[in-house]
């Protein structure tokens, strides 16, 4: 009992120091959510742009038909930008959604980058300008978001080496502790036998 109630004690401790760890550079919840909510109103209004983008007029005018799958592709990567974020601006600090959400507006920004090339060419140039324009509204929000990710991934990794090292610290505490007493035998032909 002594040895079970110790080995909580211990990952109790170290899960404590682990929460306690300063993130160097890691923004508050307060700060990162404004950021968030921004990024996805930002992909809602390239979401409304793309739907002036008529890509199967493009296909008559000698253009690959992946164009049209390009579009598509972008208006569906926009709305779950606009959804993760929204998502992700209510706990900030789940790291594998902040990645999840970084790696859809990279894509989003590469898909988009090849779509104004073909807005250019067979559609409107003034849209492919306002395109590119919109998308380069981004950028700050997007670089601050990826500072914060490799701050956040910084934080996770140190909380774990913490919880490690407490761990290794209990185990140490725990082997050189003496074994429990063995409990008090009965002698022979003790109480039992004198129950007859």
């Amino acid at each position: 009992m002594r040895l079970i109630l110790g080995s909580l004690i211990c990952v109790g401790l170290a899960a404590l120091a682990a929460a306690q760890t300063p993130a160097a550079g890691l923004l508050p919840d307060w700060d990162i959510r404004p950021i968030l909510e921004e990024m996805s109103a930002h992909a809602g209004r390239v979401g409304d742009m793309l739907t002036q983008v008529d890509a199967k007029a493009w296909v008559e005018k000698g253009a690959s038909d992946t164009y049209a799958a390009q579009v598509e592709s972008s208006k569906a990567q926009a709305r779950a930008i606009v959804d993760g974020a929204k998502a992700l601006a209510k706990n900030p600090e789940k790291l594998s959604a902040s990645l999840e959400l970084y790696f859809r507006i990279a894509g989003l920004d590469d898909m988009v980058r090849s779509i104004e090339e073909g807005i250019r060419q067979y559609q409107d140039p003034k849209l492919a300008q306002e395109l590119t324009a919109l998308a380069a509204e981004n950028l700050p929000n997007r670089d601050r978001f990826r500072t914060y990710i490799t701050n956040l991934a910084t934080q996770r990794e140190q909380e774990c080496e913490i919880m490690d090292r407490e761990a290794q610290r209990c185990r140490g505490v725990l082997a050189t502790q003496p074994p429990p007493a063995a409990p008090a035998s009965t002698p022979a032909g003790g109480a039992s036998a004198g129950k007859k």
